[in-house]
Parts: structure tokens; sequence; C-alpha cells
């Protein structure tokens, strides 16, 4: 027995240690859903031109704004101060050619009805502007409105986007004085620079082909060197600025969003002569396996990028993988640049101009890494920790810059000067923030199909193995996503894999599930045939993921609730629609429920009565035609300013579910986009979430 009033050293350090278990317990399970969304996220991060400093941005619980930090000590410097938790975005950042100078523009996208994003009602015009830092004093100014902001090479002039056209203005002028570069047809993107300034490429977009075209400083001319049928895009100076490297993308006629493709006509490579004004093809894909041109990966607006010895670099999938390639436009000779098992998902230019810094998933499948390519051997060098996720790299003086997760870490901004590591502003990360969390399982899954699909799996706190658990299911968006084995690299899905970190947290086993048509698994799993509006084949994975749970003994079978955003609400939707018996509850996050609905907003051409076969397999594939077999409580979350999923897909599924006597709530949040913009949102979103599916787990 310990005598509390006389304790000897030994009862001390017993009682001691008590307390602090128990101090430790309540501490863990007292801790809330903000605490696990309280890192602030960085995204945008750059380097300057001289490799002396970089730049980022903080999204710290909805409050936005600039970080700077210069060699040799990179202390973290707030450039900006805006307030509060207000839904105003932040980003991308530009450097200047003298790393004097950086650009940032902050504002939010416009609805098809012109008016810029405001969930927090602010009255204020909340469109995207331009600002200007001048990095000496630390001082901003307003710029000018618009978005795309690119430096002339001298730095003495700034180009940049209004609604699809170009404007330029003196990086001096800081009068409100807005001109318009030249008058064009079309949506222009793709601004670049030749090394000289004396040429503006760009990329005008006519809806069904596209046009390289170049504005002429010196004449004030504008032409289209090499017009054509197909989508011309993603023009490439070479470093003297004598030929520019294009893509030619033909037309694919009537392709169904959100449906396999695996060939078409291939794509090519041509390089404009600025002096003839002549092009050539110089290098084509093969028929078949990599003839299509993937628009999203790499997740990046450049495709194509020159040596110092005039190759051309190039993303292929030729091999069933995303990778890079050299193609050598005289002599023709193609080099495999990234072997492995894996893709190339971003590819990032360095100021040394003889390297690609690129961050993949080769050889570590569920994870993101950096590594270098030497332009001139083409070696291949692994610069990050293969135990974490890294992304983002940038090059400067001395080192490397790059923002790093792991599997207990939100992303955070890293440096590496002379072979020593630290994190950037760490003074700044919450100590609110869990200490303990589930270490994620890699899983494999077959789907009775016979398809491979994967996950991961997260333990509850103090798990026991005798003991049964309730579960959930987390289905991610895209379907062009991967969920990795730690915190994303995408906002979305950091915070969603840190929702799924207090559901164990809190007494479940969580599973994460990559389901069939998501990227980082090769262009066979993502082009798998008949999925999504082709057939919904991947709600065979959901199904394999529920009987894979429900088959563990430490999981109790009738308490299983998928839940999930956007495509990941869709998969919600048709479990709970196709197989009741399989699930306790769901919530469905602005899910799409009837393809023939949302397919117009990615693809204006398509009208389901002129294509009755495409609308009838679109609708066959679509949660409503399961509807009638719909039983299970659900959730219902949605913005009503959402331009990904229509705000109606929601509203017409409440309207059916209460007809059939379906237990229905609702979360909803007025003048809110798809991904949220006001951090609160966020974390309503995902309290909402547990506290839907804990009731009704606890109530059997």
């Amino acid at each position: 027995m310990v005598d509390y009033l006389h304790p000897n050293p030994l009862q001390m350090k017993k009682l001691s240690l008590t307390i602090y278990l128990l101090l430790f317990t309540f501490f863990a399970y007292t801790q809330s859903i903000s605490d696990f969304l309280s890192v602030p996220f960085p995204t945008s991060m750059t380097a300057s031109p001289d490799g002396k400093a970089i730049a980022w941005v903080f999204n710290d619980q909805g409050e936005r704004n600039v970080f700077y930090a210069k060699a040799p000590d990179y202390a973290a410097k707030k450039l900006t101060d805006y307030k509060g938790d207000i839904g105003v975005d932040l980003g991308p950042l530009v450097f200047s050619p003298d790393s004097k100078t950086l650009l940032f523009v902050r504002g939010n996208s416009r609805n098809p009805s012109g008016q810029p994003a405001n969930p927090a009602q602010l009255q204020e015009n909340t469109d995207k502007k331009i600002f200007k830092v001048d990095l000496e004093s630390g001082k901003s100014k307003w710029f000018a409105p618009g978005t795309s902001p690119v430096f002339s090479p001298n730095g003495e002039n700034i180009a940049y986007l209004i609604g699809g056209s170009v404007y330029l203005k003196a990086a001096s002028d800081t009068t409100d004085s807005v001109k318009q570069l030249f008058t064009a047809r079309g949506s222009t993107s793709m601004l670049s620079f030749s090394p000289e300034g004396n040429y503006l490429a760009f990329m005008s977009g006519r809806t069904d082909h596209s046009f390289v075209g170049l504005w002429n400083f010196e004449k004030k001319e504008l032409t289209y060197p090499e017009a054509s049928l197909d989508f011309d895009a993603y023009p490439a100076w070479s470093p003297d600025g004598k030929k520019l490297a294009y893509l030619r993308i033909p037309n694919i006629l009537n392709l169904l969003p959100f449906t396999s493709i695996t060939e078409a006509n291939p794509w090519s490579i041509r390089v404009l002569d600025i002096v003839t004004m002549k092009a050539e093809e110089v290098w084509k894909a093969d028929p078949g396996r990599g003839s299509v041109m993937v628009d999203d990966l790499p997740a990046i607006s450049e495709r194509l990028w020159w040596t110092p010895g005039g190759s051309l670099v190039f993303p292929w999938e030729k091999n069933n993988w995303m990778q890079l390639y050299s193609i050598n436009p005289i002599t023709k000779e193609l080099k495999h640049l990234t072997p492995g098992e894996g893709q190339v998902e971003w590819v990032q230019a360095s100021f040394t101009k003889n390297e690609l810094l690129i961050t993949h998933n080769i050889g570590n499948i569920d994870r993101r890494q950096v590594s270098r390519l030497d332009l001139s051997t083409f070696d291949l060098e692994l610069l990050s920790d293969p135990q974490t996720i890294n992304w983002t790299p940038v090059r400067v003086e001395n080192g490397l810059a790059w923002l790093e997760s792991s599997w207990n870490q939100p992303g955070w901004p890293m440096v590496q000067t002379y072979g020593q590591s630290k994190m950037l502003a760490q003074e700044l990360f919450p100590k609110s923030f869990p200490k303990t969390l589930s270490k994620p399982t890699p899983i494999t899954l077959r789907a009775k199909d016979g398809f491979e699909s994967y996950g991961q799996l997260l333990l509850p706190a103090n798990y026991d193995p005798k003991k049964k658990y309730p579960a959930v299911i987390f289905l991610h968006g895209g379907s062009r996503r991967q969920m990795l084995l730690g915190f994303n690299y995408g906002m979305y899905y950091s915070h969603t894999y840190a929702a799924q970190q207090y559901f164990a947290s809190q007494g479940y086993i969580a599973f994460i599930l990559n389901y069939r048509s998501g990227i980082g698994y090769g262009m066979d799993f993502r082009e798998e045939k008949n999925y999504g509006a082709g057939g919904a084949s991947e709600v065979q994975d959901v199904m394999a993921a529920a009987d894979y749970l429900a088959a563990r003994s430490d999981v109790d079978h009738s308490k299983i609730s998928p839940w999930g955003g956007s495509y990941g609400g869709f998969l919600t939707a048709h479990a709970l629609s196709q197989a009741p018996e399989k699930f306790n509850v769901g919530v469905d996050i602005h899910g799409v429920h009837n393809w023939n609905n949302d397919i117009p907003v990615f693809a204006s051409w398509y009208k389901p009565e002129k294509f009755p076969e495409m609308a009838a397999l679109a609708f066959k594939s679509s949660p409503m035609n399961f509807v009638k077999n719909w039983k299970d409580p659900v959730l219902l979350i949605h913005g009503d300013d959402d331009r990904n999923v229509l705000f109606s897909e929601s509203v017409e599924l409440a309207e059916v579910l209460r007809k059939q006597g379906v237990h229905v709530e609702q979360l909803i949040f007025p003048d809110e986009v798809h991904s949220f913009l006001l951090h609160r949102n966020w974390v309503n979103a995902f309290a909402a979430t547990f506290n839907f599916i804990n009731k009704h787990s606890l109530a059997k």
C-alpha cells in the first residue's frame, strides 16, 4: 500500500509515473480535431534566382501569409501580415531576376457567374490581385489586378493575365494603370519570355485546339507561326533563344471525362526555328501505350526542358509509368532517364541551369522522394530521406530547400546547406499538435474481379487485439490522387489523413483506400477499364476494403462506415446504395451522384440527350442508379459555391433519400468552394463527420 502522507522515494517515483500516465491518457483523449489540424500548411515554395533566399506561404489555420528566409542562417521572416481565417487564397510567389523583389497573388478565382469566392462574406473585393514586395525594406504594395505574373529577363517589365488576356506593366510603375499588351481571340496561358526578352511565347486555347503564339516586342506583332488542328502547348525556349520547343497533342473527339483512355493519335514534340519561323517534328510517341499525353502528370505547367547541350527532356508513359526521357533534336537519340517502378510527378528547374530536381515515387511507391537529374551526364541522385515524404524541392546556394512530412508530422519547410538540415520557422510549429499518432501499415487488397488495390491501416490508441473496434474507410477524391504513408503533400489530403488519425485516437480502426483510377501505381492502375463514368469498377475496391475489415477479428463488422469527399463522396454514395448490409452509416462530402449532371462542368460539349449511349452508361455508373437500395443514415456536407461538383447533386440526393425514409443529416457552408477556403469549415466538417459516425456506432 502507498503511504500518501509519508511516501518513500520509490513510492514517489511510482506515484509520479502513475500521475504522468493518467495525464497522458487524459491529454490524448481530450485532444480535439482542431489539434490534429493545427499545423500551418506550407505551399508555393520558391527560390531566388541567385540561390540565396527562399519564400513560401504558410496557411496557419486559415491565416495565410508570405514568409522569407535568406542565407546564411535562413531565419524565417514574415513578409505579410494578413489576419484571421477569412478565406482569401495566397500564392504563387515569383522572384525578380535580381532577387530583390517578390511578387505574390492574393485572392480567389471566379465561378461561372463571374463572382470571386467569398465564404467569409467579406464586404470587399476578393478577386485575384498581384502584389509586389521590396525584399530590402519588407514593404509590399498593390501592383495590378490579375494572375500568373512573369518578369521579363531584365526585370523591367511584368506580364500577367486578366481573364485570359495578356497585360504588361513596368515593374517600377506605382500607378493604377492597366494596359493590355495585345488583343487576341482565345484564352491565353503559359506565358514565357525569350531569354533576351524580345519575344513572349504563350498558348492560346480555342476549345478543341490551341495555338502557340508569339508576341514580337520590337515589331509589336502577334503571330501564330505554325497553327494546327491540334493542341499546341507548353512552349519552352532554348537557352540561346533561337529555338522554341512545344508539344503537339491531337484532339480526342467526344472523350467522356472520367473514363479510361489508354491510347490515341500519338502526340509529338516540335521545334520552331525563330529566324526562319519554320518548325519540324523532332520526336513522336509510339502508337499504343504512351500515345496519350496525360494532362496532370507531371503536375506542373511545364513539360519540356532544354539541356545545356541542346537536348530536350520530356515526360512519357511508354513503360506504364510517367517518367522522363531525353531526345537530341539533331541526332534523334532517345534516352530513358528515370527507370524503375514509379512515376515522376513534379519537375523543377534549378538556378544552376545544369540540373532538374524531380519529385517521384520510384522505388518508394507510397511516399514521395526528391532526386537530382544531372543534365550533362543524365545521372540520377537521390537527395531525400526514403523514410519521409518530400516535395517542392528548390536549389539554394550550397544546398537545397524542400517541403517534408512523415507519418507523424505534417508538411514543413526544410533547408539543407553544407550537408546540415534544419526546419525553417520551427518556432511556429504548434505545441498542441498530438505527440503520439498511429503508424500506418501498407495493405494490399484483391477485389472479386481479381484487381489489386492498396491502402493504409491505422490501429486505434491503446490497441488490444482481443477487442472489437468500429472501423472507418476514407475514400479520397480526384480520382487522380494517392494517399501516402503519412501526411500528404496536398492540404486537402493532409487534413483528411489527420482526420483518420483522429478517428484512430478515439478508438477506431481507420482504413485509407487507394482505389483503381488513382495515381501512383502506373497507367494500368489509373486507366483500368470501366472505371468512373464508364462502369464505376472502383466500387469493387471499396467492397474489398469493407470485406477485409469485416474479416478481421478486431473489427465489429456491423460498425464499418465509409466517408470521403468529391470522388470519395461518389464512392461513399455507391457503397451505401449498392451494399447497405456491409455498412453502418456514411459521410458524403460534396460527392457526385449522377454523372450526367456533373460531367458538363468539365466538358461543356457534353449534352446527355445528344449522346444517349454515353448517357446511359454514365447513369448506370452513378449512385442514383442504385439509390432505391439505400437504407443507411448519411451526413451530406457541401459548400454552395462549389465549382467542381454541383451543389444540386446533394440537393437532389437528399430529396430522393427523404422520400425513401432514409435518415439524412446535413452541414452546408454558404459561399464555400470545393476545397474549403475557411479553416473553420475543415474543422467543422471533420468534427461533424466524427460525431455523426460515432453517434451511430455507439447506438448499436
